[in-house]
């Protein structure tokens, strides 16, 4: 499997397929590539395919820091120069659809057009603020069983699988504590949070396919789009793994709506 080198990161993906549009998979927060088994081989069949592991994430490795969304961007643009690739249809999911949106604003021109499925963005900012002081004070051991507690029960929901439930909590502990804590610190004090998500969000130019399970910010998304092409889809009562839960559904939506833009 190929990795690529970057200075102290090591960065895993994989290139699958041809076509005409590359399209660019970026997983969440404490999760990896494997998420998209659900549209690899749907999309693969004509689409040029790449799906990474963020740094921490997965099989890349874990610099001692650069978990900001800003950074985990950078990483995708060398990514991109390496393959020689100019520019791709990005798809992220939760914090990756943060990472594809600040690929977009910081280099318009790599981004033909972002898929965004149940972005962690345009969280309430006490919402979200309130988890900061509770990461501060956890050390090691604490940090994995809190976030396993988000990722088993804050982001379930009754349509949830119980095996992918298992897989998503159980895989939380291979990553490193400072990964978590980092990662997701740096969500919780900056695009997570409505007040600085949404005027960076208004900064996208490309046309956007936002999946949403929470109506209120999907209406509210709705509202910062800059192309008419874009839509939002809300399947409220789904869970946070949209592209897992109801993935014949969404892969068929993604393909129509790629479709459209010509």
């Amino acid at each position: 499997m190929p990795y690529l080198q970057l200075d102290d990161l090591r960065l895993f993906y994989t290139d699958e397929g041809s076509g005409d549009v590359a399209l660019l998979l970026v997983h969440g927060y404490t999760a990896d590539s494997h998420d998209w088994s659900w549209q690899i081989p749907h999309f693969v069949e004509d689409h040029r395919v790449i799906a990474v592991d963020l740094r921490g994430h997965g099989a890349s490795s874990a610099p001692a820091d650069g978990y900001t969304t800003e950074q985990f961007a950078e990483d995708l643009v060398r990514l991109l120069d390496h393959l020689e690739l100019s520019a791709v249809v990005a798809m992220g999911h939760s914090m990756g659809a943060s990472v594809v949106s600040a690929l977009a604003v910081e280099h318009p021109e790599r981004v033909v057009a972002i898929v965004a499925v149940d972005p962690a963005y345009l969280v309430d900012d006490t919402m979200a603020g309130a988890l900061g002081p509770i990461l501060e004070s956890l050390d090691d051991a604490g940090t994995v069983p809190f976030v396993q507690g988000i990722v088993g029960d804050a982001m379930s929901s009754p349509a949830r699988d119980p095996g992918l439930r298992t897989w998503q909590v159980r895989r939380v502990a291979s990553l490193e504590p400072h990964v978590l804590r980092q990662s997701l610190m740096a969500q919780v004090s900056g695009m997570a949070t409505r007040s600085a998500s949404e005027p960076f969000l208004r900064r996208r130019r490309c046309p956007v396919l936002s999946f949403h399970s929470n109506p209120d910010r999907g209406a509210l998304e709705s509202t910062l789009f800059a192309d008419d092409r874009s839509h939002v889809v809300t399947w409220e009562g789904s869970g946070h793994w949209l592209q897992q839960e109801r993935s014949a559904e969404f892969n068929a939506m993604v393909r129509t709506w790629l479709a459209s833009l010509g």
